[in-house]
């Protein structure tokens, strides 16, 4: 069985429900964009929602991701940094828990903690207090965590530290790993676009893209970014929400459609999406079964809040699987 592996900002998640957008436009969060935030900030979102209902997961765009493969029952793995405090813990846990290999370190720093705030259309705002994720750097990848994976999944919100990403590209290079690139968000690419382009072209196997991380990352509609990305790749995938996903590789070109869901939360989308694409991968699927279940992934999780889907729509997921694998 082909194994995967996992970077990315360990966090956890603290989920809020918002009655309206004025908090967004108060704390001058622009809607549906990832924007780091310092402690005090991050203190003050919690003050300004103190009467809200809030849920917490361990989260972070790669551990989701992984997290999901290790429901359908691929070996996986995860490279991170926590602090040495309870949320630390919570993390940790959450990945033994979910028979995930941790290769975490931890910081006198505390951890991560992402702000999820959620507008009633179901659109998700992330106030990013990275906190000891964003000192995972080189001195913590060590040569063993890639020997025995087969497959290394890379989140782009690690391009804040650029020599980290490229060094883990190069040793994940080094082992002939199939690698894959979620772009993040599309504020992250418009920051970090050359660096995102140069190693996209060197190093990257599979893009992961939606519609206006794609628009970002190539200035392009989702058409005519899918073939941009493919000349730089080897599987360009570019999501475009309820209609779907076109997925390229050399002329041949797919498009796959969404399933049916009554959205609660879109949290976890692209991040399950990419799980079931990357499970089909393993599986040695055709490309449009890859497709078809990274939608039927990212159609249950946007029914739930947050990232985490309950055991019971897993047993149901994997008889979906089951189908499109058999189909």
């Amino acid at each position: 069985m082909n194994k995967v592996l996992g970077i990315g900002n360990a966090l956890v998640d603290i989920l809020i429900r918002l009655e309206n957008e004025n908090l967004l436009s108060e704390l001058n969060l622009h809607k549906g964009s990832m924007q780091l935030v310092d402690k005090e900030f991050k203190n003050l979102v919690f003050e300004k929602t103190v009467r809200l209902n809030k849920v917490q997961a361990s989260g972070g765009s790669a551990a989701n991701t992984i997290h999901g493969l290790a429901a359908l029952g691929i070996d996986t793995a995860y490279i991170g940094k926590v602090g040495n405090d309870e949320l630390g813990k919570f993390f940790m846990k959450d990945l033994q828990d979910n028979h995930i290999k941790p290769f975490l370190t931890s910081s006198l720093t505390e951890t991560g903690v992402a702000s999820t705030l959620i507008t009633p259309d179901s659109e998700r705002t992330f106030g990013t207090f990275l906190g000891a994720a964003v000192e995972l750097d080189t001195n913590d990848l060590n040569d063993d965590f890639f020997t025995w994976y087969q497959y290394f999944h890379i989140e782009g919100y690690l391009v804040l530290n650029k020599p980290l990403v490229e060094n883990a590209l190069k040793m994940a290079k080094k082992k002939n790993m199939m690698i894959s690139l979620d772009l993040a968000s599309y504020n992250v690419v418009e920051s970090n676009l050359d660096f995102l382009r140069d190693i996209a072209a060197k190093y990257i196997d599979v893009v992961f893209a939606n519609e206006d991380e794609a628009k970002a990352f190539t200035g392009k509609s989702p058409e005519k970014a899918l073939d941009e990305i493919a000349t730089m790749c080897n599987i360009a995938v570019v999501k475009i929400g309820k209609n779907g996903s076109l997925i390229k590789q050399g002329n041949d070109v797919y498009r796959v459609g969404a399933i049916p869901a009554s959205v609660i939360d879109t949290t976890g989308a692209g991040d399950l999406f990419a799980a079931g694409f990357l499970y089909g991968l393993v599986k040695g699927l055709s490309l449009d079964k890859c497709g078809h279940i990274g939608a039927l992934l990212a159609g249950k999780v946007i029914e739930v809040m947050g990232a985490k889907i309950n055991d019971g729509v897993w047993d149901n997921i994997k008889m979906g699987v089951k189908k499109i694998e058999a189909d």
